[in-house]
């Protein structure tokens, strides 16, 4: 019995090596280990809906020329983009009044939407001006991570934030942002990272939270701390700022373009130890979420452990090591 035990063990074992062999061979073999950034043609073009004319988007490669880029993914957003935008704006144009050296742009990214996402982001960009605020329509949905990457890879700002088109941060907490980014990389050649953090509330929307989802959040918590991000409590907030620098670097080298985009950026930041600084928000859920909290944390949880797999296997590369090899 004990022998026969012993060979079902021992092919067990065999199958099992078997199975993780071919899965690492198949996505060495499927996988390309640097991402291929796709953009249409239509893609690399805003309208000045004042001169109705079509003018190119600059370069993340080019030198910064403003203070601070802002860019808003968006997908059908038609209903919740104006009272983000009504706050964003308000801040701005009260800071660079009092600021003369504080300038900014807002990049609204429509990532293919079917409502009048983009006629709202035009009615914003006539109002205040293609300088301020320009709209990326994608001719297809990329996911969020997609978007964002486009929608930095356009920015002029020495400074990038990246903001949810909810609104559910509030937009002033980018000075606190700004703060502690500054105390990391006084200047935008340099790195670093300061993340809009939610932890601090964990407490209290656990009180308000099903047991369900309570018990999805600390798992899929866990699983972001075993797969990948182990330094920053919060990696969903929709509020990060970066340098220039550090975008260059993350968004060229990530390869997740939906939901788990924000742990990969977190994954490669520490991967090549960039400075991070976690700062406390202000917060509200806003209805309209288009997110099934089971079935996207199952998703996530997925593609947290694909994430991991694939760079612990070489299956993925990091593309600014790539050019600090060259």
């Amino acid at each position: 019995m004990l022998a026969f035990l012993l060979q079902v063990s021992y092919y067990l074992l065999a199958f099992v090596f078997s199975a993780v062999l071919l899965t690492v061979a198949i996505l060495l073999y499927k996988t390309k280990p640097y991402p291929n950034i796709t953009r249409h043609k239509d893609e690399k073009f805003y309208l000045d809906p004042k001169s109705i004319k079509t003018v190119e988007f600059p370069s993340l490669d080019d030198s910064p020329t403003l203070e601070l880029s802002v860019i808003v993914p968006a997908y059908n957003e038609e209903k919740r983009l104006p009272a983000m935008l009504d706050e964003c704006m308000a801040f701005l144009e009260e800071k660079s009044s009092k600021h003369s050296d504080f300038t900014y742009e807002v990049i609204i990214v429509s990532d293919g939407s079917n409502d009048a996402t983009v006629a709202v982001g035009l009615k914003y960009s006539k109002q205040y001006g293609a300088e301020k605020i320009r709209v990326l329509e994608l001719v297809e949905n990329r996911g969020k991570g997609g978007a964002v990457r486009l929608g930095i890879l356009s920015a002029r700002g020495r400074q990038l934030l990246f903001a949810d088109a909810d609104g559910a941060t509030k937009f002033a907490d980018y000075d606190k942002l700004a703060e502690a980014l500054s105390s990391l990389a006084p200047e935008w050649r340099q790195d670093g990272i300061a993340i809009g953090s939610r932890a601090h509330l964990e407490d209290e929307s656990i009180a308000t939270r099903s047991f369900l989802r309570t018990i999805l959040m600390h798992g899929f918590h866990t699983l972001v701390y075993i797969f990948a991000v182990r330094t920053i409590r919060d990696t969903q907030c929709g509020f990060k700022l970066f340098t220039r620098a550090t975008a260059r670097k993350l968004f060229n080298s990530l390869h997740v373009q939906r939901w788990a985009f924000d742990v990969e950026l977190l994954y490669l930041a520490e991967r090549l130890k960039l400075p991070m600084s976690e700062v406390a928000v202000r917060w509200t859920e806003i209805d309209g979420s288009k997110l099934s909290p089971f079935w996207s944390w199952l998703q996530m949880g997925i593609d947290l452990f694909m994430i991991w797999l694939r760079y612990m296997v070489g299956a993925w590369r990091i593309a600014a090591n790539q050019k600090k090899e060259n």
